[in-house]
Parts: structure tokens; C-alpha cells; sequence
């Protein structure tokens, strides 16, 4: 599609086919039926821009949104429906409770002292304030030890104060689906869910959603899969959300033994045809491509040639057999040639790093049934 927007005055293009994102929630929706199936929209939805991805996911039906701090509820509350739930996965800093609980977003309790400061907000208020309560069941990253968990289900007085709307644990090897911890981390939580017989259960992420029923409780929290990653070797089939192309600048010719960008890392061995390409670290474009990735014309893979800068990075059209890339044409980055995931392997990264690091200067096309919308950069929010 980049082909026919060489109107527009940013240098690289980012498309998002929220068509595809749709149809991503819908396939892990029915993959997990009958629990409910919410979306982790945390990062400003992995880099996509959560004030467009959420009300596409809330087109097809998706009301729970997981968010990992405060300020991130606070900047998809203009866009959520009055149904909609916002949890805060990391919970509250102290001093913000008042904030988050005014605004009725819900936060995660993953500690003592945010179970305490949660508490006494609700004592001050006269009425019991909704919470999820995390559980660590051997991630050791977020969440109350399961021991502190199981005495908490004995405490009335809690119950008095905070009204569990969910309890949740998170899973540390799902993407590995023979992995022992996944029987582990189930056994532990599964010991724990009876323990709060009214409260909905949940521990499976993207990859946590292609388990068996058995890890999908009553709510699954996917992120990456809705962005068309797949969150485990071979676990899903999933519509690819994002593309990234971006222009040529410049066009040279250069003689063997030519040295090429910062530290001249790139020796050209013959006489070769460089493009100079509209991208850099300060794109999200990772650095550490450098003379390892590439970008693709019509197919055809451009070695990245030297080292990439901060706007820019050159590649190598020696494969081309015509001379038909032209200054202010786009080349493919991810797209139908190159996935995320190949993005990824080569930068030695996820893909979730990839997609979280995109930026705001790529000129934003959001498509969506037919319609079009195009967001300047830096005017996402």
C-alpha cells in the first residue's frame, strides 16, 4: 500500500490492518470458548497506538482491556465504552490510589503494601474497592506469595474492603508448551482458585491461550497473538497486523574498496549500486541489523550494507536486475517479504521489542473495513 502515499512528508510508513487485528481476537476468542477472552493493550498497544486498537477490539466485542501502569488507563479512557473493565497489571504507586480508584480503573494487588494502601483508601470511603489480586505461582516477577494468598481467602474483614473482580497468576514458560513449569504454575494456581469460589480465574497470556482448556480458566489476557505473532512454535494461525516500509533517499554508485557509513564497517568488495533508506534507531529500526538484516524491492532481498544510524541506513541493490528503484520510492521492512518474526530472529531480539520500539515519526494508516484514516507523526494520542 506504501506505493501510493508518496504525497505524504514522512519518510516511512506504518500501516495497521485493523481488520486483521479483529480477526486475530476473534480466532483466540473462539479458541478459548467459554472463558472470556480480554486484550493486553499495555505499551500503547505494543507500539500500534492504543487509542485506534481499542475501539477496534471493542467493535468486536472485547470489553477487558489490561494495561500495565496508571497512566496508560488514564490515556484509553476518552476512547472506552461504558461496559468496558481496565486493569492495571503492575497495580498502583503509593499516592495514587485515590486516582485510580475515582476513575474506576482496577488495580492488580501485588504486594503487601499495595493490598495495605488499597485497604486503608477503602476504610477511609466506607465501601469495599474492586481489585484483582495477582498470586506468584513461580514466575517470581509480580504477584503475593501463594501462602499469603491462601491466608487472605480466611480474612472477612478483607472482603469487607476489597472486592476481588479477578484473581490472577501469569505464566513464565507458555511459549514452550512441553515446558515442566506450565504443569507446575497450573497445579500451584489450581490449588489457589477454589480458595475464592466467586472470583473469575486466569492465568493464560497469548501463548497461555493456545494450551490446553485446562489453562484458560475463565479469562485469557492475549497481547502479541492479537498483533499477529505468533506466541509459540507452530500454536496459532494469525493474521500479520503490521507493515513498515520507508523511502529511498539517495541512490550512489561506489568502487571497490568503498567504505560505508559510521566506522566505514562496510568495505564494498566490487563496484556496487548503494540506496540510502529513510530509517534508523530513532525508528524503533534496530541497530544491531547492522550488516546482518535487510529491506525488500518487489521481492527482492537488500542487504543492509555498513551500519545503521539514527535516521537512516544503506543497502545494497546488486540483487536487482533493473534499475527500476528510484529516489523517493518505499521499501518493505515488514511486510508479505519479511514478518516481524524474521525481524526479530535477525536482530537477535522478540518481536515484541520490535513492535514496542517503532516510534512515533512513521506516517500512521489505520484500515478498517474499507476505511482509511491517516495519523501524522505524532499525533497518535
Amino acid at each position: 500500500m506504501a506505493e501510493r502515499y508518496h504525497q505524504y512528508a514522512a519518510s516511512s510508513i506504518m500501516e495497521i490492518d485493523l481488520d486483521a487485528l479483529r480477526a486475530n481476537y476473534r480466532a483466540i476468542s473462539c479458541q478459548v470458548k467459554p472463558a472470556q477472552c480480554g486484550a493486553v493493550v499495555k505499551a500503547d498497544a505494543y507500539g500500534l497506538g492504543a487509542c485506534r486498537v481499542v475501539p477496534a477490539l471493542q467493535r468486536e466485542g472485547c470489553r477487558l482491556f489490561f494495561v500495565a501502569q496508571l497512566c496508560e488507563a488514564i490515556s484509553i479512557e476518552p476512547v472506552l465504552g461504558p461496559d468496558c473493565t481496565v486493569y492495571i497489571l503492575n497495580g498502583i504507586d503509593p499516592g495514587n490510589e485515590a486516582v485510580c480508584a475515582d476513575r474506576g480503573f482496577i488495580p492488580a494487588i501485588n504486594s503487601a503494601l499495595q493490598l495495605r494502601n488499597w485497604r486503608i483508601l477503602a476504610r477511609e470511603r466506607g465501601q469495599a474497592l474492586p481489585a484483582a489480586l495477582q498470586v506468584d505461582s513461580g514466575m517470581s516477577r509480580l504477584g503475593l506469595p501463594a501462602a499469603l494468598a491462601a491466608d487472605l481467602a480466611k480474612d472477612a474483614s478483607l472482603r469487607r474492603e476489597v472486592d476481588f473482580r479477578l484473581l490472577m497468576t501469569h505464566l513464565a514458560c507458555a511459549d514452550e508448551p512441553t515446558h515442566p513449569a506450565n504443569r507446575d504454575q497450573l497445579a500451584a494456581f489450581s490449588s489457589l482458585s477454589p480458595l475464592y469460589p466467586d472470583v473469575p480465574s486466569s492465568i493464560a497470556n497469548s501463548a497461555g491461550s493456545m494450551l490446553a482448556k485446562a489453562f484458560h480458566f475463565n479469562v485469557v489476557r492475549p497481547g502479541i497473538a492479537l498483533y499477529g505473532v505468533d506466541p509459540g512454535p507452530g500454536t496459532a494461525s494469525l493474521h500479520p497486523v503490521v507493515r513498515l516500509s520507508a523511502r529511498v533517499l539517495q541512490i550512489r554508485e561506489v568502487v571497490a574498496g568503498t567504505g560505508v557509513g559510521y566506522g566505514l564497517t562496510h568495505i564494498a568488495p566490487t563496484a556496487q549500486r548503494l540506496a540510502t533508506i529513510a530509517i534508523g534507531y530513532a525508528d524503533g529500526w534496530p541497530r544491531s541489523l547492522s550488516g546482518i538484516g535487510a529491506a525488500y524491492f518487489e521481492g527482492t532481498r537488500l542487504p543492509i550494507a555498513g551500519r545503521i544510524s539514527m535516521d537512516s541506513m544503506t543497502v545494497c541493490l546488486d540483487a536487482l536486475t533493473s534499475q527500476t528503484l528510484r529516489e523517493g520510492d518505499f521499501v518493505e521492512l515488514i511486510g508479505p517479504s519479511q514478518t516481524l518474526a524474521d525481524v526479530a530472529r535477525d536482530a537477535d531480539t522478540i518481536a515484541y521489542e520490535i513492535l514496542t520500539r517503532t516510534g512515533t515519526r512513521h506516517q500512521r494508516i489505520y484500515s478498517e473495513q474499507g476505511d482509511i484514516e491517516f495519523i501524522n507523526p505524532g499525533d497518535l494520542m
